[in-house]
């Protein structure tokens, strides 16, 4: 399924099986999640560098095709592909193992092809191989959802024991149960009047579910937007404790609005704030 322009529908398309090249594989597409991001590709909300696209980045293949330089043991593995096709491998986050946030990457069904198609190729040394449990359906989430979902967890902190979910998809209900497995308190925000969607969380362990307007009944210690709207930044922060955390999940997010400076900082230190001290303050009692 082809992507020509922003804002079209996909196209049905006949290909013939890519060849990979040097250090890409080729995978037998098994099963591919749909992400919102691959909407915001397929919407425009997200620049393209090429087009026309295959959409798709959580896809779980069997490895069928090796290119030179990869291993032939690699040869019927079940692997997967993420969101993250390929880094520079030298500027200064690839070389601090936050490669994440290198400067020049490519991504799976935005830079390169991806997996709403039989057949697709990826640099071996971004697939994961998948010696998991469990069939290719129920695996493929995990290669976005999961993976970001995890990683917004464990930036939240480990000692995080009141957790806030803003938006309730596909890793909001992925990561729910993960926290509720380390014992932590789940808290939900879903759309307001999202009966359904508050209910499926508090299925999946959340104590509490409510409209992303409403106030949790504890303060929180964390809260993990995965929600693509910037309204949701100061609302979570009045969600949290002082010194809670709040942490921007998602790849695309629309402008965070402006918000008081009460809401990070209980006193405004009107001196300090506009510069009239020279120097440190010191408070004598």
């Amino acid at each position: 399924m082809v992507l020509h322009a922003p804002g079209e529908a996909l196209r049905l398309e006949e290909r013939a099986d890519p060849e990979p090249g040097p250090g890409e594989l080729r995978l037998r597409v098994e099963a591919c999640a749909v992400c919102r991001t691959d909407l915001h590709v397929v919407d425009g909300d997200l620049p393209l560098p090429r087009l026309p696209i295959v959409p798709g980045h959580e896809i779980v293949g069997v490895v069928d095709r090796v290119g030179d330089g990869v291993d032939p043991a690699r040869l019927g593995q079940r692997s997967g592909v993420p969101w993250l096709a390929h880094t520079c491998g030298h500027c200064a986050y690839c070389l601090h193992g936050r490669e994440n946030l290198c400067d020049t990457p490519l991504f799976t069904g935005h830079g390169r092809d991806g997996g709403f198609a039989t057949h697709v190729l990826a640099e071996a040394a971004f697939c994961l191989p998948l010696a998991l449990p469990g069939d290719p359906v129920h695996l493929a989430p995990l290669l976005c959802a999961g993976l970001i979902g995890w990683r917004s967890l464990r930036m939240a902190g480990d000692e995080v024991h009141a957790l806030g979910l803003y938006g309730f998809g596909a890793a909001a209900h992925l990561i729910a149960q993960a926290a509720r497995h380390e014992g932590r308190r789940v808290f939900a925000f879903t759309r307001r009047g999202d009966t359904a969607a508050q209910a499926f969380a508090r299925e999946l362990g959340a104590e509490w579910a409510g409209g992303s307007d409403e106030r949790p009944p504890v303060p929180l210690d964390a809260a993990i937007i995965f929600a693509p709207v910037g309204a949701l930044v100061p609302a979570a922060l009045r969600a949290v404790r002082k010194g809670g955390r709040v942490v921007c999940g998602g790849i695309h997010m629309s402008d965070i609005p402006s918000f008081p400076y009460r809401l990070l900082a209980n006193d405004a230190l009107a001196d300090l704030r506009t510069g009239r001290l020279q120097g440190a303050a010191v408070l004598v009692p």
